[in-house]
């Protein structure tokens, strides 16, 4: 099934001739297309105002709040590109995990997973439990027109972590303890994940986005032999369930410099990159064949006007002989961000690289 037929496929016809589609299949653009990891949210009083009184979770669930939220930084920044409002912790959520999204926490599940009778909270999940994606998207793509919008899905490790630890982790000692501990049993948890996450997927895609992100927070933590071991067959297995789909497929982690290759490798067509790497190394060590997303430090945004551009040249020009290349930040937006500076940011990047 290719991008133009199929589900999800007039959506997507409509979107396939966008800079940011272009750019993730190595194309000829006509500026360098921008997006930025969570444009949509805290940085924006439009969404604090619409939030107001809503547990994270909840809004995830709300078609007509989720379409608003995910309109918001295209609206304002005018970026190539709009991203599913959601969590990772979402479809664990949907299969019944209990857990909840702690202010100024994070995810925190209430039974860690760290035997194998544990494994038994991980239920196959279906276009049913999250009916309420397929409406959103679907209210999104009739706005959205020609913007192409992102689904994306936390990464069968960075799920595994949160799972194993019980919330966010600093060291991720219990889950390297599984790990090296219990390899089987680790990669049991991790293959019922990727179908999870596959499933996921499968629903965004089908309901219309136009491509998806595979995001893999906590993988930094690993060194690359226990990448190549231990994690790559699920985000491999997660890469490929979606691959009849035509769609392009981005991954991206934090901290991992020495991971970009594998990474690749995995399956992803465009490879992210944080701000630790010139995306000229980074395209080095990932190797031909895959257009690159990245690397503004998000920091930068606070300095002067005169020093983003500084540093936005320098990864421009560290991009200059890229196949393709997406601008973004080496991460997500920061909370404190001023909107105005990713407004001025777009702009920037699309004058200065207009063919």
């Amino acid at each position: 099934m290719s991008a133009n037929e199929g589900p999800g496929g007039r959506q997507q016809s409509q979107t396939y001739d966008s800079p940011f589609m272009k750019a993730c299949r190595r194309e000829e653009v006509p500026h360098t297309p921008v997006w930025f990891m969570r444009q949509a949210g805290r940085s924006l009083p439009e969404y604090r105002k619409v939030r107001e009184g809503t547990a994270m979770l909840e809004s995830c669930m709300l078609p007509e709040l989720v379409t608003e939220i995910t309109l918001q930084p295209v609206r304002r920044h005018h970026v190539d590109a709009a991203i599913y409002f959601s969590d990772i912790v979402v479809p664990l959520k949907a299969i019944g995990v209990d857990l909840d999204i702690k202010p100024g926490i994070g995810p925190v599940v209430e039974n860690p997973i760290r035997t194998r009778a544990d494994l038994a909270q991980l239920r196959d999940l279906t276009p049913d439990d999250v009916s309420y994606v397929t409406e959103a998207i679907g209210m999104l793509t009739a706005e959205l027109g020609s913007t192409p919008l992102i689904g994306f899905a936390g990464a069968p490790f960075t799920l595994a972590s949160y799972l194993v630890e019980g919330g966010p982790s600093r060291n991720h000692e219990h889950t390297k303890a599984l790990m090296y501990g219990d390899p089987q049993l680790w990669a049991d948890l991790l293959d019922r994940l990727a179908e999870i996450t596959a499933a996921f997927l499968k629903v965004q895609i089908e309901a219309g986005a136009s491509a998806v992100q595979l995001f893999d927070s906590w993988v930094g933590a690993l060194a690359p032999a226990d990448y190549r071991r231990s994690v790559m067959p699920a985000s491999t297995k997660v890469f490929d369930a979606v691959a009849e789909y035509g769609v392009p497929r981005i991954h991206f982690g934090v901290g991992t410099g020495e991971l970009l290759g594998l990474m690749g490798e995995a399956g992803a067509d465009v490879v992210g990159v944080d701000w630790r790497v010139p995306l000229d190394e980074a395209a080095r060590r990932v190797g031909p064949g895959k257009a690159l997303q990245g690397n503004l430090d998000p920091a930068v945004l606070f300095s002067s006007r005169e020093a983003v551009e500084t540093k936005t040249r320098e990864v421009l020009d560290a991009a200059a002989g890229l196949e393709g290349h997406v601008f973004n930040l080496g991460h997500g937006v920061l909370p404190t961000t001023d909107p105005d500076a990713l407004t001025r940011l777009v702009e920037y990047v699309h004058t200065q690289t207009a063919r």
